[in-house]
């Protein structure tokens, strides 16, 4: 069936258009997450926990521009490796609830991102608060 002009104008038009309540219900199911994220998951409030001194260490000395830049990268990549991992955990105990090494290695790898990208952003703050602390203590 042949498509005509008239449809395919109105097809590439509707295309290109932003639904404005479709996205503003998906920034809603996203804050969702965000607030199941740090209300429930232990290890995302420590994150929290941890995030909120290296800003305040960050306000107390005054880094610059680009050290911000880092500390915001970093701690967003925690916070999103953290999403991603307890996400796929909560799928794999849908998946199967009973106790699988499958899944024990599914959940093992996820688990294993969030501690490579906490270990990058301990060395982001170790390279930039490292030497104002020793400034400091000595």
């Amino acid at each position: 069936m042949p498509i005509s002009n008239q449809n395919m104008s109105n097809s590439r038009t509707s295309k290109w258009m932003i639904d404005l309540p479709k996205t503003l219900r998906s920034f809603r199911y996203a804050w969702a997450g965000i607030v199941a994220l740090f209300t429930h998951e232990n290890n995302a409030r420590v994150h929290l926990t941890v995030a909120l001194i290296v800003i305040s260490a960050g306000l107390f000395w005054g880094i610059s521009a680009v050290e911000w830049m880092l500390v915001g990268v970093a701690i967003g990549g925690v916070w999103a490796a953290e999403a991603f991992n307890t996400a796929l955990e909560k799928l794999c105990d849908v998946v199967q609830p009973q106790q699988d090494p499958r899944i024990k290695a599914i959940k093992d790898l996820a688990a294993a991102g969030v501690f490579v990208m906490a270990l990058v952003a301990v060395m982001i703050g170790l390279i930039i608060f490292g030497p104002r602390f020793i400034d400091l203590i000595t």
